[in-house]
């Protein structure tokens, strides 16, 4: 089966204004998409959102055009988390669902996630049919004048999104009498994770709130999370709690500004759960990145930890189809099926609240589920062909993995999103691992340079 080549592991992906960014392959892509899900004589419809990139503007109308050249009405959202538009498919009984984001990627980036009417991202079979019909630039499914589709705009969008997330947080608790600092690292949900907050009492601090359209994701949200510790202390707040561009992922800061990633967020929500009585498939579904310490540590509550390959969709595939209903990823891709179909930063926050609540602790006491084994991951840049192939690459990982013994793991893959290396390790010891993720990173940087 062939591979794909115009997406990645979380859609398409690139600079904005070089291909595959263009307009006139999103328009490709749009009328592509929309030929794929045309089933049956309704009106078809498509819901599209976009983050706050300066590019959406230029993305979201070449995709309208797309659609609506093969008859599908049109559904503009405006600036909305990723899993509000899955969300919105399911509940609008939409056909397709749309997201313009390059997530937690600069500015200068975009991308296009697709999801299908039942809130779902697509299949990689799915995906290939897409690729195929853009490749060849064939469209059979063009509307006559009098079917073109139309679109229009959905004011209330927003106000839908915050009852769902809303009606998720067990209806016995509040917010009061928590003071929370939320980033929303310029991005999607900028006016709707503060409100929501607001709405289920807490005082709330926001930052990272005032999009331009360059600085999304810009030393703030999850993926810099400094800004987010420094004024949790400073305003001595109890929680923080820093969303990505799209607000799909999340990191959390107790009241001493120290991070929790994707994995203790995964180890309190499934402690919760299983204490609960409400954790299904007998454990929680990772990637290959998580830390071995959250596998110990569910291991001592008799519960498995089931790996899969990285990116949230290959998690919710394998949570489907084998009952589970807690997964994610140690980035802070958060899935938790009994509320949603995709990750969902705000909806993973709402639960560690509601477990921090219940417990009547501050977070740095009923929060810290495990210590995590040293980790070091680096990112390395390259241009042209994956260096990962290359014999002397293959050699420093087969030495580096002779050094641990079996007392830890080397990771090595290629970004799904950029251009990038990931190199990581773990084992027993710090600096034994640091320096094995140097020489690593050595090795791939020689590769990637000839």
């Amino acid at each position: 089966m062939s591979s794909r080549k115009l997406f990645g592991t979380d859609g398409i992906r690139g600079t904005a204004n070089t291909a595959p960014m263009t307009a006139d392959i999103a328009l490709k892509v749009g009328m592509a998409a929309g030929q794929q899900f045309l089933r049956g004589d309704h009106r078809h419809r498509v819901v599209i959102a976009k983050d706050t990139r300066l590019s959406g503007y230029m993305i979201e109308p070449a995709l309208t055009a797309g659609f609506i050249a093969v008859g599908m009405d049109v559904v503009l959202v405006g600036p909305m988390p990723t899993p509000a538009v899955a969300m919105l498919v399911r509940s609008m009984r939409a056909d397709l669902g749309v997201m313009i984001s390059a997530s937690h990627n600069p500015y200068h980036d975009n991308g296009i996630k697709l999801f299908g009417p039942d809130g779902y991202k697509l299949s990689d079979d799915v995906e290939r049919s897409i690729e195929k019909l853009v490749a060849e630039n064939h469209f059979e499914a063009l509307a006559k004048p009098g079917d073109l589709g139309r679109a229009k705009r959905l004011d209330d969008a927003p106000g839908r999104y915050i009852e769902f997330a809303k009606s998720t947080f067990p209806k016995t608790l509040t917010l009061e009498g928590l003071k929370i600092v939320i980033d929303c690292a310029n991005g999607a949900a900028y006016h709707i994770a503060p409100l929501i907050l607001r709405e289920l009492g807490a005082e709330v601090i926001a930052i990272g709130v005032q999009p331009d359209g360059f600085n999304i994701n810009r030393d703030c949200g999850s993926t810099m999370p400094a800004l987010l510790s420094e004024t949790v202390r400073r305003e001595k707040a109890h929680i923080g709690i820093a969303l990505d561009g799209d607000a799909d992922r999340v990191v959390i800061c107790d009241e001493r500004g120290d991070i929790a990633d994707g994995d203790q967020l995964m180890a309190m929500i499934a402690t919760h759960c299983h204490r609960a009585g409400t954790l299904r498939g007998g454990g929680v579904v990772a990637t290959q990145m998580s830390n071995i310490g959250l596998e110990h540590y569910l291991a001592g509550l008799d519960l498995k930890l089931e790996r899969t390959k990285v990116g949230d969709r290959y998690v919710v595939e394998h949570m489907r189809r084998h009952g589970f209903n807690v997964g994610g990823e140690q980035s802070g891709h958060i899935i938790l099926s009994d509320y949603a179909t995709t990750g969902d930063g705000i909806i993973a926050a709402l639960q560690v609240l509601a477990y921090m609540q219940q417990a009547g602790q501050p977070l740095s006491e009923c929060g810290k589920m495990f210590t995590p084994l040293p980790q070091v991951l680096r990112n390395i840049s390259y241009k042209g062909a994956s260096p990962l192939a290359h014999p002397q690459v293959q050699q420093a990982i087969a030495s580096a993995e002779k050094k641990l013994n079996g007392k830890g793991r080397i990771f090595i893959r290629e970004s799904g999103t950029e251009p990038l290396i990931r190199v990581m390790a773990e084992g027993e010891n710090d600096k034994e691992v640091a320096a094995l993720v140097e020489h690593l990173c050595e090795s791939v940087r020689k590769a990637a340079n000839g």
